[in-house]
């Protein structure tokens, strides 16, 4: 055998003879069933792999677009209900956050006397605001934001230093707006600025005072102080009047606020898009009938009195008798409205129509009036005047302990007897029933148990009670002023009333106003009333004078030299309103002048005096005499010359 070495050379492979080409049109052969498929020349070759079939790509296409053809259709959904179904709210929405509209605060219209000397006025002042979010540690760098500003804060607001703090942490991230104080005077204002202009110098953008602002206000200011504090009232933190004249002619005062809109961008105000602006209109300003200097007067007489008698409180009013316009109206103890922290809450309103008290003998005239009204009896009728009068089951006597008495009608006015009282006007009926009833008709027509007319708030109407009502003691007291109350007001419209020739005026305060326009507008003509006849006026004007005149009269300390004075004194026993029972007096003096030609009326009240005397001549007598006479002088009321009529008080018997 040939020997074979261990590596054979490479075997070259031939190719195979070319195969001839295929006819066209010739069949390829198909081996038969069975038969394995002949091996090609040249050796084997694996079979093809096997083919991958991939699925059809239509179901996904389809549901990719089901799935795009749904998002769009929410979108077109969408963008319907945005631009056509709420395309009003969406506007709106855009309109409130894109524009921002402020109230124009109306300036309050000012408050003067008869003669324009003012009252209350209005001045600028500032709210001093913070905004929370900027006192943050992030904003600050530091921890103790709040705490550092509130210590800078404290002294110029004159506020507690850890409500200041409270003030200054925000509540909430939305918390934005903190008012830290209302009303400051520029004055606090330009201290804040000062001070937060050197601190921004100093620490830059980490100033503890940079979220500290103010908003343009207005601060009522009273001028005059305590002076007519009673009639003017307040104007509370709301800006709204809290009291007196500043109530009562609020919408008037207060005007209507502005509003100006305009469009802002990152809290500033966007000057191409323009702005509206309604503008306030202002308030009225309100002319009073007091005039300043008799108000001082009288508010200076009463409120000496009072702290001499260490009385509880007094009041002076003083009347034109003509047109019932007040001139005066005082209180004592009073208040300062311009700073009413230090307020007494009792002090803080108008007593003199508001307390309701019992007259005393200063409502004899009333009395008086029925008498000669109903033509019982003259100023000279004879009245016999015993120590003590039984009547029911009481026992009546007169202030001083007396003998028999023998008094004109005249002299039981003059000498303020209630026993003569009880038994003139004992005299208007056939029996005590009809007499209570025909007083009460008296009392009525002069204005007790109604509104004076003054219409201030919190006016009292005073308590009558119907004359079928009166009880057993009531139907004597009721004749010499005790039984039933009224107002100091109410009181002093019974003078003018009788100085007025018999015609009851209502009382006003208010003269007039004056609008934006600068047009003055009187106030309506006040109610007239008939009470008792011009004869009947004369008459009662003659018989107080006795009062005054007559050495024998309660009220010699109310005259004034070279003036005819026509008044009547009055000592009630007074009820406490603490305990409801009878404690201490109410002393009180009414009156008019000249007595025959009245031109004012001035009344007089103080109650619970404790200290000297409690009579009311000798306490109010002095208080009428003062205000009365600075009031003829200030209104140049001369004297007319006339002698007294000098009526008789006594006779013999």
């Amino acid at each position: 055998m040939t020997e074979v070495s261990d590596r054979e050379a490479p075997r070259r492979r031939v190719p195979g003879p070319a195969k001839p080409p295929r006819p066209r049109g010739a069949v390829r052969r198909q081996p038969a069933a069975g038969a394995r498929p002949a091996r090609r020349p040249g050796g084997y070759r694996p079979p093809p792999p096997p083919v991958l079939r991939l699925g059809s790509p239509r179901p996904r296409l389809r549901m990719v677009g089901l799935a795009l053809t749904l998002v769009l259709l929410a979108f077109v959904v969408r963008l319907l209900q945005v631009q056509a179904v709420d395309a009003s709210t969406y506007t709106a929405k855009a309109e409130q956050n894109r524009y921002v509209v402020h109230t124009l605060a109306a300036e309050r219209g000012g408050i003067t006397d008869r003669n324009g000397v003012a009252l209350a006025i209005s001045e600028d002042a500032y709210d001093i605001t913070a905004d929370p979010t900027m006192f943050s540690a992030k904003q600050l760098n530091r921890n103790d934001g709040p705490e550092q500003a509130a210590a800078l804060l404290a002294p110029i607001l004159g506020q507690d230093q850890a409500a200041l703090v409270g003030k200054l942490r925000p509540r909430n991230k939305l918390s934005r707006y903190a008012k830290l104080a209302s009303r400051q005077t520029p004055e606090v204002w330009k201290q804040i600025k000062d001070l937060k202009a050197a601190l921004a110098k100093k620490s830059g953008a980490a100033n503890v005072l940079a979220g500290v602002f103010a908003d343009p206000s207005s601060k009522r200011v009273y001028p005059n102080g305590d002076l007519a504090a009673g009639i003017l009232g307040w104007v509370n933190a709301d800006g709204r009047g809290g009291g007196g004249i500043e109530q009562e002619l609020n919408e008037q005062l207060s005007g209507k606020d502005g509003m100006i809109r305009y469009a802002q961008s990152g809290g500033r105000e966007v000057p191409t898009v323009g702005s509206t602006q309604t503008p306030a209109v202002p308030g009225s300003d309100v002319e009073l009938t007091i005039d300043r200097d008799i108000q001082w007067a009288a508010q200076n007489a009463i409120t000496e009195q009072v702290k001499q008698s260490r009385a509880d409180r007094g009041y002076v009013i003083v009347q034109d008798t003509r047109t019932g316009q007040i001139l005066a109206m005082a209180n004592s103890p009073g208040f300062d409205p311009n700073d009413l922290s230090k307020a007494d809450g009792e002090a803080m309103g108008n007593a003199a129509v508001q307390d309701a008290f019992e007259p005393g003998s200063t409502a004899k005239v009333m009395s008086m009036a029925a008498v000669l009204e109903q033509n019982v009896a003259t100023p000279l009728t004879h009245v016999v005047v015993p120590n003590r009068l039984h009547r029911g089951d009481r026992l009546f006597q007169d202030d001083v302990d007396h003998g028999t008495w023998y008094l004109t009608l005249n002299g039981v006015l003059a000498k303020s007897s209630n026993i003569g009282t009880i038994l003139a006007t004992g005299e208007l009926g056939k029996s005590q029933p009809a007499a209570n009833q025909v007083l009460y008709s008296y009392l009525r027509k002069f204005g007790i148990g109604s509104p004076t007319g003054l219409g201030f708030p919190g006016e009292t109407s005073g308590i009558l009670a119907p004359a079928g009502k009166w009880s057993t003691s009531q139907q004597y007291t009721i004749p010499f002023g005790q039984g039933f109350s009224l107002s100091a007001m109410q009181a002093a419209s019974v003078y003018s009333t009788i100085a007025n020739g018999g015609v009851r005026v209502e009382p006003t305060l208010v003269r007039g106003t004056k609008g934006a326009d600068g047009r003055f507008t009187p106030a309506p003509q006040p109610k007239k009333t008939r009470v008792v006849s011009a004869k009947t006026a004369r008459t009662l004007a003659r018989m107080l004078e006795s009062v005054v005149d007559d050495e024998q009269g309660t009220g010699i300390k109310a005259r004034i030299p070279g003036y005819r004075v026509a008044g009547k004194t009055g000592t009630a026993n007074r009820v406490d309103p603490a305990t409801g029972r009878y404690r201490g007096y109410t002393s009180s003096f009414a009156g008019f002048a000249p007595a025959d030609q009245p031109r004012i009326t001035v009344y007089c009240a103080i109650q619970n005096a404790t200290s000297g005397s409690y009579f009311g001549g000798q306490i109010c007598g002095p208080v009428y005499k003062q205000v009365m006479e600075f009031a003829l002088k200030t209104l140049q009321v001369p004297p007319t010359g006339a002698k007294a009529a000098n009526l008789p008080v006594s006779y013999k018997p």
